[in-house]
């Protein structure tokens, strides 16, 4: 009985959010002030955006995901999505421009800005923006991309949009047909989405629908704050019991357990998030110093698809702050929470080189994102 009426309290919230607070602005939950979650330095910053730049033009090696119609598909990136056409796929070199915008914002005056604000200008043309439209509105493209690289665009255009910048406000500008695509496509997606996508890889509903969550608080979408209240509650308000222990897969960059809470924590009210974290997480120590999730162990980082663990570690660390910053004050979860998410970030940091170019192209994107705070602060 006591499940069920906490059960029914946070669908009472997600109701109550669909029907009213969704009518407002939102700001994310904000991460507790803490030495747990560190902020990132210029020097950390400018080691980062060296991996972007060196990747967001380089074309090859390229893995592809386009459905070939004829011949005439047949064509070398570039030409395919002239404004996203490096960094190993799309999806990447999307969060590769992410990267050099949300550093750009945070260190105007840094050694590498005039270079990003240079590749970035080369990306965001109107032709090539026009051409990415075309591409994606393509015979047999209806799930290009779908739901991680789409996600990441909106993440991009917020970026863009947050940035009081000249120049920002144009490429802002130059890329709305390609956002306003992209969430189109969102909107007569998920309706017919029947079940969530639980998986640690690109798929993975939840993730996804934080960043798209942030994109639509921004520029106050109320009909995508609906549509995405309305999934927490078809998806994941009745949830209990998730089974972490079985995380992670041998191939997974995120988790399917903390990334379906650090969405809901931007949809529920802080009593709500609570109440319903202790049904979906019961693992969650209320002391400090208990070991409950260990971080994943990379075994070869010459192989991509073993090194996606390095970005595992990087997202659940960012995923157990802002699960951290969605709880109410005093909550015993809080600290267990952010030590968890430090162990996690410092296992993988130190391996974010570029080395290996298949399997780490991407980690930068991830790096920054938690080490900016980009889930948690507008």
């Amino acid at each position: 009985m006591v499940k069920k009426a906490v059960q029914a309290a946070a669908l009472a919230a997600l109701v109550g959010w669909t029907s009213v607070a969704v009518a407002q602005s939102a700001s994310p939950s904000s991460v507790p002030s803490t030495s747990s979650a560190p902020k990132l330095d210029a020097a950390a910053a400018g080691r980062f955006a060296t991996l972007a730049l060196a990747c967001v033009h380089q074309e090859y090696p390229n893995h592809v995901s386009v459905m070939l119609q004829s011949d005439a598909d047949a064509r070398p990136p570039h030409l395919l999505t002239p404004a996203f056409y490096g960094c190993l796929d799309w999806h990447s070199d999307v969060h590769g421009h992410w990267l050099l915008v949300r550093l750009l914002r945070l260190f105007p005056d840094a050694p590498f800005a005039a270079q990003a604000r240079a590749e970035i200008a080369k990306s965001l043309t109107r032709e090539n923006i026009a051409t990415e439209v075309a591409f994606m509105r393509g015979e047999g493209r209806a799930s290009f991309e779908r739901p991680y690289g789409m996600a990441w665009l909106l993440r991009l255009s917020t970026e863009l949009r947050q940035w009081d910048d000249p120049q920002a406000r144009q490429w802002a500008a130059t890329l709305q047909p390609l956002e306003a695509e992209v969430a189109d496509r969102f909107k007569h997606w998920v309706p017919k989405l029947n079940y969530p996508i639980r998986i640690g890889e690109h798929n993975q509903t939840a993730f996804s629908f934080g960043l798209v969550w942030d994109w639509a608080d921004y520029t106050g979408d109320m009909e995508m704050k609906t549509l995405l209240t309305d999934a927490a509650r078809r998806y994941y308000w009745g949830d209990s019991n998730c089974a972490i222990q079985f995380e992670p897969n041998g191939e997974d960059f995120l988790s399917p357990c903390l990334g379906e809470a650090d969405f809901m924590r931007r949809v529920m009210d802080k009593k709500s998030f609570s109440q319903w974290l202790t049904d979906f997480l019961p693992q969650i120590p209320k002391e400090s110093g208990k070991q409950w999730l260990k971080p994943g162990i990379v075994t070869d980082r010459a192989d991509p698809k073993l090194a996606h663990l390095d970005g595992l570690n990087l997202s659940r660390a960012w995923m157990l702050q802002g699960i951290a910053g969605g709880l109410e004050p005093g909550d015993k979860r809080i600290q267990p929470l952010l030590e968890t998410a430090m162990a996690h970030r410092n296992e993988a940091l130190p391996n974010i080189t570029g080395e290996h170019y298949e399997g780490g192209h991407w980690l930068g994107t991830f790096a920054v994102y938690l080490e900016s705070q980009a889930g948690h602060t507008s």
